[in-house]
């Protein structure tokens, strides 16, 4: 027999699921967790953040754990001033030919 847990739904109101309608998603790189469900009566998405403690009651019900990390894009150095709104267009309109990426590494 699977467990039930009780939830929040902003729309319904309190709701009860089964631990397979519940994930718990950990971020190694900060530690923060959150948990998410679908809410079978008005079908949003749900999520929540999650305390250490909810997160260790929810994965020993049986609740499955995802764990992600932050992309390493985030860390890496940037150099030069940010990308305009301008500079955006520019690249779409260059998109548009056939030879935009001989183009691109030309520049």
């Amino acid at each position: 027999m699977l467990a039930t847990v009780r939830a929040n739904c902003p729309t319904c109101g309190d709701i009860e699921l089964t631990v397979r309608q519940l994930r718990v998603q950990t971020c190694t790189t900060t530690g923060e967790s959150t948990y998410s469900l679908l809410c079978p009566s008005c079908r949003l998405i749900v999520n929540k953040p999650a305390e250490q403690r909810v997160v260790e009651l929810l994965i020993s019900a049986g609740v499955p754990m995802v764990r992600w990390a932050m992309p390493a894009e985030l860390y890496e150095l940037k150099l030069g001033p940010p990308i305009t709104y301008d500079d955006l267009l520019e690249f779409h309109f260059q998109l548009e030919n056939a030879n935009w990426f001989e183009q691109v590494l030309r520049r």
